[in-house]
């Protein structure tokens, strides 16, 4: 994954969240819930010290639309990314998932159906 150039702007960050001790999962709910109604073209610094951070950043960026900018030189490790116009949103209770637009007015959670193709009382994939 290559890491985007910083576009023209503030190089302050205006938003830093802190995920200090905390595993990927955990500071993904965090930086989703301080992020919300930011605008795009907010640059975040995320302090992350769970191991795959280096890894999760980059991909949870991809996967949102939003451009990870990479390491912040210093001593803590700390990761800067912009938040874009247009981005994907995720679950809140769920950072890799994203919402989907039939999943609009109910909170973000998936509905989800099991539908049935063959002769009534019996499937053709395993006979029952």
């Amino acid at each position: 994954m290559t890491t985007s150039p910083p576009p023209a702007g503030p190089t302050e960050p205006a938003l830093t969240v802190d995920g200090t001790g905390l595993i990927c999962v955990t500071f993904l709910l965090r930086l989703r819930e301080r992020i919300d109604g930011a605008p795009p073209g907010t640059l975040v610094h995320v302090i992350a010290t769970d191991p795959a951070a280096p890894l999760d950043l980059p991909a949870w960026c991809h996967m949102t639309g939003h451009a990870y900018l990479g390491p912040v030189p210093g001593e803590r490790p700390v990761y800067a990314l912009r938040l874009t116009a247009g981005a994907h949103a995720t679950r809140p209770d769920a950072p890799w998932h994203p919402v989907r637009p039939e999943a609009a007015g109910t909170g973000g959670k998936q509905r989800w159906a099991v539908r049935a193709y063959g002769s009534p009382g019996k499937s053709p994939a395993c006979g029952f």
